[in-house]
This record gives C-alpha cells, structure tokens and sequence, in this order.
C-alpha cells in the first residue's frame, strides 16, 4: 500500500512539474517574443495556407495550442484579424501542438535528463537573475521551463515503470469499441482538468512505454486530448463577440470532426504510421509510434478541411449574428448595380442616409442630460465605421467604362460625405468617453449657459434628417449659425467663471473640450448634409420621396423626387 502511494505521489509530481514546465515555456516565451508573435499572427495569416504555416509555428515555439487559439480569438475579437484568416490559424496550431509529443518521445527518453536538464535550468535561472527588464530574463524563465519539462517527463516514466511492476492492468482491460470510447473520455477529462492537452499526451506516452496502456488505448487518449482542447477556447469566448464565437465554433468542428475521422480509420491510420516509421527509419516504440499518430490525424483532418475553409467560414457567418452585424450589413450595395453606375449612386446615397440615422443616434445619446451610455455609442460608431467600409469598397467596384464625368463628380461628393460622417462620429465617441460630460456644474451663469448650449446642439441633431419633408437645408446651416454663437459666448463665460475662481481651471478646460467637441460634430454632421442633398438621385424605390434641397433654397419641395434616374444618366427635375 505504501509502495502505491509513493507511486501515485510520483505520478502527481510528475505530472506537476511537466504542467509547471509548459506554463515556463509559454509565459517566458510570449513575453521574449511576445510583440513579434502579436505581429506575425496579425500579418502572417493572409491566405489559409499562410494561416496554417503561422499557427504550426508559433504553437511549436510556446508549446501551448491553447494559448495560440485563445489569442488568435482575442485578436478577432479587436478586429485586428478576419474570421476567415483566423481558420487557418486554428488549423496550424492543432499541428503545432504535436510537437509536445515528439519532444517527449524523440528527447524525453533518449537523453541522460539530469546531463541535459539541469544545465539549462542552472543557465535559464542565470539569466533570469541578471536579465533585470530585458528580453533576457523571460528567456531564462523559457529556459528553465525546457528543463523542468523533461525533468517531468522522467518522473512520470518512472511512476509508470513502477506501478506496471506493482499493479496487474491486465484486469482494468475493457475490450472493443467500448474500451476505445472510454479510453476518449479520459484523455478528454484530463485535458479538461489540467487546461492542456501538453499534460494529457506525456501522461499517454509516458503511459504507453511502460507498458500501461495498449497502443490502440493511448492512441483513443490522444484523439480524447485532442478533442478536450476546445473546452479552453470554449471558455475564452463567454462574452466574446460573433466572430469570436464562429473560430471558436469552427476549433471544435475542426477537432471534433478530425477525432471522429481518427476513431472510425484507427487500423487504417496504424497502418499509414507503420508505414511511415519504416520509411522515414524511425524507431518502432510506443512513444514514437504515438506522437507519429498524433501528427498523421491532424494532418488528415487539416488536408480534408482544407478545401472546405471557404463553406465553413459561410456557415459560420451566418451563426451568432448579432444587432451590430444586422446594423452595419448594406442595405442598399447590391452587386448587380455595380455596372449601372447610375443606380450604384442611388443605392450610395440610401446607404448614407442610414449612416446618418446612426449618427443621429449616437449624438442624441451624448447630449442626454446624464449621459452613461458608452457602451451603446461604442456600439453605432462600430457600425458607422463597417457601413463606411463597405460604402468606400462599393466605390471602388463601380463599372469604370460607364462611368460619365458628371458621375464621377457625385461619387466624389459621395466619398466627402462619408468622410464627414466619420469623423462626425468620431466626436461623438470621444465625448462618450470623456469622463467630465456628466459633470455637475456649480456656477450658475455657466449652467444656464451651457443648458442653452447643449438644446441648440440637441435640436440640430434632432432636425438632421434628408429623408424628411420636414427638413430644411438652410434652415440647418442657420442654426449651425447659432451654435457657433452661443460657442463663443460660453466660452466666454467658462473662461471669466476660472479667472474668478468660480470653476477650477481643470473644469473649465474640460467644458470648453466638451463644447469643441459637439461643436464640430454639428459641423462636420451640416458638412455630410450639404454634400449629399446636392447629389441628385432617386429615391422613390423606398416608397417616399425625397425633398429637393439645395444648399442656397433651404425649401423642401415634397412635390417631386430630388432627381430622376434614367439608364444614361442623372438629371436634375
């Protein structure tokens, strides 16, 4: 009894310091490269099979598919990455990770571990001591963690040799398809229990050379392993965004999918390894023969995912779809206007009026009286800046060989507009976030003023609407006028409240921040306006009609549209 718990104590400590080893690895190494593997996954990943090749790896370098995976999501999540790039990635580091593999059978029971590990522990320790804030000192961690991970290895391999000599496994055996699938379960449960399937592999290899467990078992253990790694992604993404969720989804169809593959081919798959271990002259023992195994099953399920990337990643566009994504899909960019350039400005400038009423929306809700609604502002400018991609990609496709002077004339005004909506909500976004908007103002002549102030802002932004009858070109540059005044005038008030020592000097730089900031927003949002009601289209395909406005008429004429659509060209009515 005493001889089994010694054995067991082995078992945990060993399986410890391996777990602590990979954790050394991956941290020291993230930090030592930390910047340039961030630069790789964001630039490196342009085509699937770019994706692929970065993922193997820079999960080969830190030893640890989960972390690739977690932040490949985390970089989708921040938009640094497409969904569809992404795939290749989650693809890579599931061949990546057999390198845990090959390192134990390959290093791990070849060496003399104390001639091999404890140098590097004694050498990554010196330069962890003398790195101070260099790149030196996560490097000798790295280091350390290279040594201890083989110290691991050994420990359970002797844990392993010495409970085949006390215990008879041979009565735990459970035979057929029965015994596979359990043997599935577990290496699933450990990878689940430890966060690394790293662990869940040396414990099988370890296992299986020293004769615990049966090739068909370890190789069921490593698919579970393998397939357990989609619990930390799983995780990760609580709370991500859609396609955060969709390379998460698509990590565990990927494994899933390649351990069902393995578990239905394992003879076929036993003999591709044999195969291969007499071709390439490597060493038939349990330990090569697995991490052999590990590599062809994920390199199976990669070759045949491979010419599905592109139906996977439709699939999973059309999972998770939030109120953002629905928001900021056009509406009105179809395709099939692109070689009628004519229609392709009217489908421009509907798309347009859209951003506007984002606009609108977002300046509304930084002109509340006690705004807190970041969240919701950070949400619109999110959808006015994919609507503005999408309308400055639309651009660039319009058929070049119909596209007449006076055309080329109203896309350009198109173009200026959409800047101007940009940047409109960029003002909008920075005073959500500028934390004196809500700020109680003591001064009473400034409250007053600022109170006149903020109605003529909200008002103007209320009014800013092409698609009503009710708007008035010119009637929106005069209040435009007003606001322009009663800028000054506060300003001029804030500034005699801090030379009286009414307001603090702080606060007074703050408000006139906060006013600079709504002022151009009204400015650049009349900017956009002016531009687009001088774009002559037709609207009527919406079922109303669009005022005629011109910037010098400022009356809207419900009478007839602002312009009329032929297949030649846009003519004034």
């Amino acid at each position: 009894m005493q001889q089994h718990l010694i054995l067991i104590g082995m078992l945990a400590g060993g399986l410890g310091l391996f777990m602590l080893a990979v954790g050394m690895m991956t941290d020291g190494l993230k930090s030592a490269a930390g910047q340039a593997l961030r630069d790789i996954l964001a630039r490196w990943t342009r085509t699937p099979a770019h994706g692929i090749f970065t993922g193997l790896a820079i999960t080969a370098i830190v030893q640890s598919s989960s972390a690739v995976t977690v932040a490949t999501i985390g970089f989708v999540n921040a938009g640094i990455i497409s969904m569809r790039r992404a795939l290749g990635v989650v693809y890579g580091s599931n061949l990546g990770t057999t390198m845990t593999g090959w390192l134990v059978a390959v290093v791990g029971f070849k060496l003399n571990i104390e001639s091999f590990a404890l140098p590097l522990i004694g050498l990554g320790m010196l330069l962890r001591l003398t790195g101070g804030e260099s790149k030196r000192a996560p490097l000798g961690l790295a280091l350390v963690g290279f040594g201890l991970f083989f110290i691991g290895v050994d420990v359970l391999k002797d844990a392993f040799d010495g409970l085949v000599l006390a215990i008879d496994f041979n009565k735990f055996t459970v035979e057929g398809w029965r015994g596979i699938l359990m043997y599935v379960a577990i290496g699933f449960l450990i990878t689940v229990l430890t966060q690394s399937s790293s662990a869940a592999i040396a414990i099988t290899l370890t296992a299986a050379s020293g004769g615990v467990l049966g090739l068909y078992a370890a190789a069921a253990m490593v698919i579970g392993a393998n397939v357990g790694t989609t619990s930390t992604a799983a995780i990760a993404v609580i709370g991500a965004t859609a396609n955060a969720k969709r390379v998460a989804s698509a990590h565990i169809i990927f494994n899933v999918g390649a351990g069902l593959l393995a578990l239905l081919i394992l003879p076929v798959l036993f003999w591709v390894v044999e195969s291969s271990t007499n071709l390439l002259g490597l060493e038939s023992i349990p330990a090569v023969t697995l991490a052999l195994f590990h590599t062809v099953f994920n390199l199976v399920g990669v070759l045949l995912m491979l010419p599905f990337n592109n139906r996977l990643a439709d699939f999973l566009e059309k999972r998770f779809i939030t109120q953002e994504e629905v928001e900021s899909r056009p509406q009105y960019l179809d395709k099939t206007v692109l070689v009628t350039p004519v229609l392709a400005v009217n489908a421009l400038v509907l798309e347009l009026n859209r951003l506007v009423a984002v606009i609108k929306r977002m300046g509304i809700q930084v002109m509340a009286e006690h705004p807190n609604n970041l969240q919701a502002v950070s949400h619109d400018e999110r959808v006015v800046n994919q609507l503005s991609a999408a309308v400055s990609s639309f651009i660039a496709q319009i058929e070049r060989a119909e596209l007449s002077e006076e055309i080329a004339q109203e896309l350009a005004k198109i173009l200026r507009a959409d800047q101007h909506l940009l940047a409109a909500s960029e003002q909008a976004l920075a005073l959500a976030k500028n934390p004196q908007l809500s700020t109680d103002i003591s001064d009473a002549s400034v409250k007053i003023g600022m109170q006149q102030f903020n109605q003529l802002v909200y008002h103007f932004i209320d009014q800013a609407d092409l698609s009503s009858p009710q708007f008035s070109l010119l009637s929106a540059h005069q209040q435009l006028q007003q606001i322009e005044q009663c800028y000054g005038d506060i300003k001029g008030v804030l500034l005699l409240a801090g030379v009286e020592l009414r307001l603090k000097i702080d606060d007074v730089i703050a408000l006139i921040e906060i006013n600079s900031d709504k002022r151009h927003m009204c400015v650049q949002l009349i900017k956009a306006l002016s531009l687009l009601s001088n774009v002559v289209v037709d609207v009527d395909s919406e079922g109303y009609t669009q005022p005629d406005v011109a910037e010098d008429s400022g009356q809207a004429n419900t009478e007839q549209p602002l312009a009329t659509v032929t297949n030649k060209s846009i003519t004034e009515p």
